[in-house]
């Protein structure tokens, strides 16, 4: 027995709820085998109002995972929070290397609860070097708006202007995940393969426990296409993966409340988009 092989690149949540640790509770949902690079370590304090404090990994260390992983004929790959320019550069330096196809870019920028660029710097880096080799790229609106230079977007217009510049960039397929900021009555995101809009819409969950939502919808779309699924399916599929995640959070404690990874595998949610 061989399983399909997944590399998450990104930073390490200790809380747990987004992250590579996200990614890997996703990769194991979907029956892939997950791998790690860690570029930075995200602890939060709880003294301090749950205030991010990041702590990056050494570039060295970072390429001496990227060795390893890529060295096992990966199948599939996700970016996540990336430290530095030097990291975004080594990631396409790989990816270029071993003409990995299956390359989900997803921009992290910011953090939970935070409302700034962490890493103002890799944006560009992200924009110029990592979004040509992306089979899909999955931002948030705050992420879409930076990335296609648009700024703040708050309607189905403002999502589709910014798809289609990102698309421009490079990438083959984006999707844009509305959340709660877009001026619509159901969340939406919003898929793009360059010919076509399609808006994938379900029931708006009144819950705060959505840490790591975003992780593991990227992560959820890195599984589908290692096991194979076509591109548009595998949004799709890990749309309601993550749909059913948010509807089962929990309260970790008085400052988050993560999706629960495994609910779409453990309870028999009928979750139509």
């Amino acid at each position: 027995m061989s399983l399909k092989k997944t590399l998450t690149i990104a930073g390490s949540d200790t809380s747990g709820g987004s992250g590579i640790q996200a990614d890997l509770k996703t990769f194991q949902e979907h029956g892939t085998y997950g791998m790690t690079a860690l570029t930075c370590i995200v602890a939060m304090d709880p003294e301090a109002g749950w205030r991010h404090n990041i702590f990056p990994i050494d570039s060295a260390a970072v390429e001496a995972q990227l060795k390893c992983a890529f060295s096992t004929n990966l199948d599939a790959m996700k970016t996540g929070m990336l430290g530095s320019v030097e990291i975004v550069e080594l990631g396409a330096k790989y990816i270029d290397k071993y003409q990995l196809k299956n390359v989900v870019v997803d921009p992290v920028m910011i953090c939970k609860g935070e409302d700034e660029v962490l890493l103002p710097e890799t944006v560009d880096a992200v924009r110029e070097l990592l979004l040509s080799k992306a089979i899909i790229t999955t931002p948030n609106l705050f992420e879409a708006g930076q990335l296609s230079q648009l700024g703040t977007l708050r309607t189905i217009d403002d999502m589709k202007n910014a798809a289609q510049k990102i698309y421009d960039l490079g990438t083959k397929n984006v999707v844009i995940k509305g959340g709660r900021a877009l001026h619509h009555d159901k969340a939406v995101d919003l898929f793009y393969d360059g010919d076509s809009f399609v808006l994938l819409e379900t029931e708006k969950l009144e819950t705060s426990y959505n840490h790591g939502a975003g992780c593991t919808f990227a992560a959820a779309i890195t599984a589908n296409l290692a096991n194979g699924e076509a591109i548009f399916d595998a949004v799709l599929h890990a749309k309601k993966f993550t749909t059913a995640a948010i509807a089962h959070g929990w309260k970790l404690n008085e400052f988050v409340g993560p999706v629960m990874h495994g609910a779409y595998n453990r309870f028999p949610d009928n979750i139509s988009i």
